[in-house]
Parts: structure tokens; C-alpha cells; sequence
């Protein structure tokens, strides 16, 4: 078999997006040893994600960096994901208006809008 590329392919924005939403953590150790003798240790640790997955998971922001607890609080707030375009969105507003991404709309908004 040989590899073919789709046309349908992801772009950047699916790409970064991902990484935002999902995160991603690089651990590194390098040391530079002569005859048994460590002359230079480095111990890396870089993370990429947004805010709210980093909230999510637990990592600790530099204590330096000014976070707005409003920020804080809604990047902690119950989150729930999109059945139709797995998109992450505040609980209530896709059970009160729906997917605010793709326009998917929740059984309890079709029935208040049947109703009408």
C-alpha cells in the first residue's frame, strides 16, 4: 500500500484547536555526563493547553501571572461536549440554547419550541 494524502484534509485551526482542548505535556532530562561525573542536569517541563484544560487537570500557573478570578472561576465551571461536533461549551448554554459551534439543539429546546 502506499500513503496517499486526502483532500479533505485538517487544517491549522483543527490542529491548534485540538492541542488547546486536549493539551499537551513535553518532559525532558538532559544531562551532560564526563566519566561517570554529571557536569550539567536540565529538567524541562512544558506544557500547552488553554486555560480551562489546564485548570481542568490541575496545573499550577506561574505565581506571577495575573489571572482575573472570574477567568479562573468560569475556565473551572461545569463544561459539557457537544454530541454533534464534540466541541466543548458551558453545560447550561447547551441545555438552554444549544451548541453555540455547529447549532446543534437539545431535546429540552425542541420541546420548548414546539410548544410555542
Amino acid at each position: 500500500m502506499v500513503p496517499t494524502k486526502s483532500t479533505g484534509g485538517v487544517s491549522l485551526l483543527d490542529v491548534v484547536d485540538r492541542i488547546l482542548d486536549k493539551g499537551i505535556v513535553i518532559n525532558a532530562d538532559i544531562s551532560v555526563t564526563l566519566v561517570g561525573v554529571e557536569l550539567l542536569g536540565i529538567k524541562l517541563r512544558a506544557t500547552i493547553a488553554s486555560f480551562e484544560t489546564a485548570a481542568k487537570y490541575g496545573v499550577q500557573f506561574p505565581f506571577d501571572l495575573q489571572m482575573n478570578e472570574k477567568l479562573l472561576k468560569e475556565a473551572k465551571e461545569d463544561k459539557e461536549t457537544c454530541p454533534r461536533c464534540n466541541k466543548v461549551s458551558a453545560k447550561e448554554e447547551l441545555l438552554t440554547t444549544g451548541c453555540p459551534w455547529c447549532g446543534w439543539v437539545s431535546a429540552k429546546v425542541l420541546q420548548v419550541l414546539s410548544e410555542r
